[in-house]
């Protein structure tokens, strides 16, 4: 097969088309890295299978709570193997349970002492998982660390809400300020005279 003169200009054209465009590419400012995605929170059905199956609502929050630990701890052993979008959606389902949790007992009648065990329960539960997500934060890459402290937050939220269970007949709250009339420029008396 003999090279004709138009083989010889495609290879050339080839040649210089490799050489040229990497430069232009590199060139070229680089964007940003951009911050990962927030992991999506849900309740997975095999989680929720399991949850619909126990009518207690302290089973509910034992089950609860095991099943919201073992996805904690497959985020943290994710984060030490570096697989951090596996790590990010065992946060977002984590963060499914913990929510379906919430709402589970905020759906429970507030008046009762049970209820009230529940949201001691809740709070006692999720306190140490806040330490646990910081030390997954401090070894996640920036972009996704951003996430890590959004579950974080939430969990101080969590346990904001459980502890705001146990105030909300006993705490006097301040009546909001009344509104007082604005100062305007001294009226006038009867004789032409400025009042104080």
């Amino acid at each position: 097969m003999a090279i004709t003169f138009q083989h010889k200009l495609i290879f050339a054209a080839q040649l210089i088309a490799g050489c040229v465009i990497p430069a232009c590419v590199a060139a070229q400012p680089r964007t940003p890295n951009m911050p990962a995605p927030p992991p999506m929170r849900f309740v997975s059905r095999a989680d929720r299978s399991q949850l619909d199956a126990v009518r207690d609502p302290k089973s509910r929050l034992r089950s609860t709570i095991k099943l919201a630990e073992d996805r904690l701890a497959r985020a943290e052993n994710f984060t030490t193997q570096k697989a951090y979008d596996e790590a990010s959606v065992e946060v977002g389902c984590y963060l499914g349970l913990i929510g379906d949790l919430r709402l589970y007992i905020g759906a429970l009648e507030h008046d009762k002492g049970s209820t009230r065990d529940l949201y001691r329960h809740m709070e006692m539960a999720v306190r140490p998982h806040i330490p646990r997500l910081a030390v997954m934060r401090r070894s996640t890459p920036a972009s996704y660390s951003i996430n890590i402290k959004d579950a974080e937050d939430y969990i101080k939220d969590t346990r904001a809400e459980a502890l705001d269970s146990f105030y909300g007949h006993s705490v006097l709250r301040e009546p909001p300020p009344e509104k007082t009339a604005t100062p305007g420029p001294p009226k006038e008396g009867p004789e032409g005279l400025k009042r104080p």
